[in-house]
Order: structure tokens, then C-alpha cells, then sequence
């Protein structure tokens, strides 16, 4: 006899139920390796995978649970079998000749299977690799680095000319360049480093088949100044990456050594070797020892035969070129220290500083030239220092090609190239440190999903 409603809907239920659940379970699980992903990469795709897992979750439950009963209301009246739709007769059609010869020709099926699957390989081994899509924040970041020892008049100098440079580009809104360090501790930047935020207008006000590539790269060839090396990047993006690794192109190369003279020589003839490999946009190694000071080596003997102690001539060279604060001065609730120094026409250049008047106790007036040797000595800048051993980093901006596929090509050709001292060793850093990090996690966390 003929079942009653619910009990059709009871059986249909239980037919479809189950792999439906699993189903929908399985796209659920199949997220799981994204939530092992840690820093900026696991930040950027977790909400993607939450929003996924709980409506895939979401819909397994209900799919047991209130799918059934709705049928039960609202699936009534004559059901007409699948033959009597059209759609599913055309299918049907299609779908039996096909299957017939497939199961006719089983091993030559096979073999074609294995023979695309084999064919995969090739495009499979043509695709770079990257961390993350580069995302367009709408800006752009120019960050060029000068070689140490340039002087304040001649940094403002670069920055001026390349603000005036990029703001004459049409697609350009406003410019607003920074020199140096700003006034916190948390800004630790060399006079080499430069820092150009450029806010560009909406696209539609760009020129016609203007890209950000090309504007990128129209940019950079506008700008080419000796002793510059460019960079170009997200305002975002850098920030992220400088506070993650220190680097603040897409790829970086951290020497690490003991003698700073040795990295940086390094370093040298790695950017030297780094400028023939394809996809270079432009490289830049530090020259931690190519900083200028100015060293005052004190003649005790001379300064005792006039009746002074080295702490005498020190507190000369402090308060004269240096500057001491000698009061406060108050304006309404706020203090400012008053510092007393020579004039920068008196401390300008090493002849003036010679001559610079020191006083002894008998009333005396001398030339600290008398008293100390002065010249100008190469230094550090800047001494980095990561797991306990000084370092030297190597910036590195690619075009067109991916971060993978260019460190291939670049550990290959340094490798055969450069040969490191005992002691030495070489990390490559950037956007590859995450890439590498990430490969690794999902390399165990995907075969167990």
C-alpha cells in the first residue's frame, strides 16, 4: 500500500541525511590547516576560515535537523520521477554512453589519467611562489637608502628633489617625505634612510591604462640620483614587515659574523653579485663601517704641561661643540633646557674645531690643537646584533617575478659565486622567512587533515 507522508520523508531523510552531513563536514575540516597559521598570515586568513567552518558546521546541523521537518511541510503534492524532468533525461543521455565506453576501455582510461597527470608537472613546475598576494593599500611607501656619512644639508637636499620628483606625476595627490629619526624611540632610522609617503587620487583620475606597476616603475626610473638606491612599497605593508624581521623589501639577506669590517665587505660583493640576477629591481647592502667621526685623541703630556687633566679638555670639546644646558627657561607650564655651544660658523669643518680656545689655570688661552690630535675616523653607524652576533643586512626589490622562484635563482648563484669565511653565515630573510616558516607548519598539519 501506498506509505504515508512523513514516513517517505523519514526514509528520504535517512537516505540523503548521512552524506550530506559528511559532506558538509569535510569542507568544514578541510579549513583546520588554515587555523595552525601563526603572525600576519594567520591574522589576514582566520576570519576566512571561522566565517567557513561555522557555516559549513552550521549547515551540517541543520541539514539533520530542520531540513527534514521542512520537507515534511513543504515537499508535498504529486512528485513526478526524474525521467518525466527533462533536465535530468538530457543528463541521463549524455551520462550512459560515456560511462559505457569508459568501463569498456578501463586501462587505456587509466592510462590517459596517469599520462594528464604526468603532463601537470610542467605548469606545476613553472608556478612561482609567494607568501601573500600583495594587497594594494592605494598608496605607496618610497623608501630609498643612501650610502652612511651623508651630511643634513645634503640629505634635505635628496628629499626635496625626489618630493618634487614624484608630486609632478599626475596619479601623485600630496607627497610628505622624512629624513632621519623623528623624535621617539621608536623610530630608530639613520640619516641614510629616507621615507616618502605618496597619496595618490582615485583611479579614474589616473591616465588612461595607467596601472600601479607601471606607475611604480615610471617612478622609479624618474628617480636615479648616484648613491641612491630605491625601494618602493605599501605604507602598511612595510611597517608590518620591519617590525616582524627588520626588512623592509620583499626579500633580505642578514649577514652575521663577528668582525663588522668582514660583513661588510661581504655584503658588498654580495650586492655586486645580486645585481646580475633576473628580477632585481634594485639591492642595497649596509656599510656598517662606513660611518664618519670625529675622533679627539688628547695629549696627556702637552695638556699636564699646562696645568689640565683630560677631563679638563673634555668638558671643552663637550660644552663647546657638543653644547651643555646651562638653565631652563619656563614658558607657561612647559620647560625648555637653554644650551650654550659655539656658533656652527666656529665648529663647522676640522680647521675651525682646531682652533677652538681652551682656558688653563693661569689665565691662558689655547688652541685645542695643542692638546689633542683631531681627524676623521671611519666607524659603525649603527651595530645590529641578532642571536648574539653582529650582523649586516642586504635589501633586496624585486619586478616581475615571485619572492619563491627569485630566492631559488639567488641562493644558487651566490652559493657559487661568494664563499663565507669560518664563522660567517648567511640568512635569507624578508617575505621568504614567512614563506619558509609557513611551508614548514603546513607541510605536517596538512597530511594529518
Amino acid at each position: 500500500g501506498k506509505k504515508p507522508h512523513w514516513d517517505l520523508i523519514l526514509d528520504a531523510s535517512k537516505e540523503v541525511g548521512p552524506a550530506l552531513f559528511f559532506s558538509l563536514l569535510i569542507i568544514a575540516i578541510s579549513f583546520l590547516p588554515v587555523f595552525t597559521l601563526e603572525a600576519q598570515e594567520g591574522r589576514l586568513f582566520k576570519p576566512l576560515a571561522f566565517t567557513k567552518t561555522y557555516a559549513m558546521m552550521g549547515a551540517a546541523l541543520l541539514s539533520v535537523t530542520i531540513v527534514p521537518i521542512l520537507m515534511g511541510y513543504l515537499v508535498r503534492g504529486k512528485i513526478l520521477p526524474e525521467k518525466k524532468n527533462p533536465i535530468n533525461r538530457f543528463l541521463i543521455w549524455v551520462y550512459h554512453p560515456i560511462i559505457k565506453l569508459v568501463l569498456k576501455a578501463k586501462i587505456l582510461v587509466i592510462l590517459l589519467a596517469v599520462v594528464v597527470l604526468g603532463l601537470s608537472y610542467i605548469p606545476w613546475k613553472n608556478i612561482g611562489s609567494e607568501f601573500m598576494p600583495p594587497l594594494n593599500e592605494g598608496d605607496l611607501l618610497y623608501m630609498p637608502t643612501t650610502l652612511p656619512g651623508i651630511s643634513v644639508t645634503k640629505a634635505k637636499e635628496l628629499l626635496q628633489q625626489t618630493d618634487r620628483i614624484i608630486a609632478s606625476f599626475p596619479e601623485v595627490h600630496h607627497v610628505f617625505g622624512k629624513v632621519g629619526r623623528a623624535e621617539t624611540a621608536t623610530d630608530p632610522a639613520p640619516l641614510s634612510m629616507i621615507e616618502t609617503t605618496i597619496t595618490l587620487k582615485p583611479e579614474s583620475d589616473w591616465r588612461e591604462g595607467m596601472t600601479m606597476e607601471t606607475l611604480v616603475r615610471e617612478l622609479d626610473q624618474a628617480i636615479q640620483f648616484p648613491g641612491l638606491t630605491n625601494a618602493w612599497t605599501m605604507p602598511i605593508k612595510t611597517r608590518t614587515d620591519m617590525l616582524s624581521t627588520g626588512i623592509k623589501t620583499p626579500v633580505g639577506i642578514k649577514l652575521m659574523g663577528e668582525d663588522l669590517q668582514v660583513l661588510s665587505d661581504l655584503g658588498e660583493k654580495i650586492e655586486a653579485v645580486m645585481r646580475e640576477v633576473p628580477g632585481t629591481l634594485s639591492v642595497y647592502a649596509e656599510r656598517v663601517t662606513g660611518g664618519n667621526f670625529l675622533d679627539f685623541r688628547i695629549k696627556r703630556l702637552e695638556a699636564a704641561r699646562f696645568g689640565l687633566t683630560v677631563g679638563d679638555v673634555q668638558d671643552i670639546i663637550m660644552s663647546a661643540i657638543g653644547g651643555m644646558n646651562i638653565t631652563q627657561t619656563v614658558e607657561g607650564l612647559e620647560r625648555y633646557p637653554v644650551n650654550l655651544r659655539y656658533g656652527s660658523e666656529l665648529r663647522d669643518t676640522p680647521e675651525k674645531l682646531r682652533r677652538i680656545l681652551v682656558p688653563t689655570p693661569m689665565g691662558a688661552q689655547i688652541p685645542i690643537t695643542q692638546l689633542a690630535e683631531i681627524r676623521i675616523v671611519k666607524g659603525p653607524p649603527v651595530i645590529k646584533s641578532e642571536n648574539a652576533r653582529n650582523t649586516a643586512w642586504i635589501y633586496v626589490d624585486l619586478t616581475g617575478i615571485d619572492v619563491g622562484t627569485y630566492v631559488k635563482k639567488a641562493q644558487q648563484i651566490v652559493g657559487e659565486k661568494i664563499k663565507l669565511p669560518p664563522g660567517y653565515s648567511m640568512v635569507w630573510s624578508g617575505q621568504y622567512e614567512y614563506m619558509v616558516r609557513a611551508q614548514k607548519r603546513l607541510m605536517i598539519v596538512v597530511p594529518m587533515t
